[in-house]
């Protein structure tokens, strides 16, 4: 039985914890292996990235050094991890992959298509069989985000870093429509659980 890779998007506050652990759920009631992973992280050295990325004291931290650090902790866990967990045919449910860099270094940071390249070479290729996109409003998220506890440096950006982040995910969602599935993240959690299982067992 072939793998499957699953990969929720979305901005801050979006809800997309709530949504992988019934996804989760989802296959194991099929008797499915699952594992969730996380971006960046998801191992050793992905996490000890993921820590320098997301400190609130790096601010001097230049663009093209965050694009790097993203793509190299993605790259070692789409090699150590992902892949030889597909191999096994395992389902593989991961928050952000290439994505995220895309929206938030290509059109936040506004490093454009330079970003998709370098991410070719950092996952070999790998894409998606399906990803989530949550859809919310920045400003909304942003509120949602934080009653979840203290931002990180990149959940402190301006407003109008989350927009252009925003505008990333819709120009992405509208250029490959078969892999990105526009979900509401203002519908009710009972709502977007048909609207991803329906999602689900079109891809099974």
């Amino acid at each position: 039985m072939r793998g499957l890779f699953i990969t929720l998007e979305g901005g801050d506050g979006a809800g997309k914890s709530t949504q992988i652990e019934y996804i989760e759920k989802f296959f194991r009631e099929k008797n499915r292996v699952v594992v969730c992973t996380r971006e960046p992280g998801g191992t050793r050295i992905s996490e000890m990235l993921r820590n320098i990325l997301l400190d609130k004291q790096n601010t001097e931290m230049e663009d093209v050094t965050e694009m790097m650090i993203y793509a190299a902790a993605r790259s070692q866990s789409v090699r150590e991890f992902i892949k030889p967990a597909l191999e096994r045919g395992e389902v593989i449910i991961c928050d952000r992959f290439v994505d995220s860099s895309i929206a938030y270094q290509g059109y936040g940071r506004e490093l454009g298509d330079m970003v998709a390249e370098v991410n070719s070479y950092a996952t070999g290729g790998l894409r998606p069989d399906i990803t989530f996109w949550f859809d919310i409003d920045p400003e909304k998220g942003r509120e949602r985000a934080a009653k979840a506890g203290e931002p990180d440096r990149l959940e402190r950006e301006a407003l109008d870093f989350h927009y252009r982040v925003y505008e990333g995910y819709k120009k992405i969602a509208e250029k490959e429509p078969d892999r990105v599935k526009r979900i509401d993240a203002t519908a009710s959690i009972e709502d977007i659980k048909n609207e991803i299982r329906a999602y689900l067992e079109e891809l099974m």
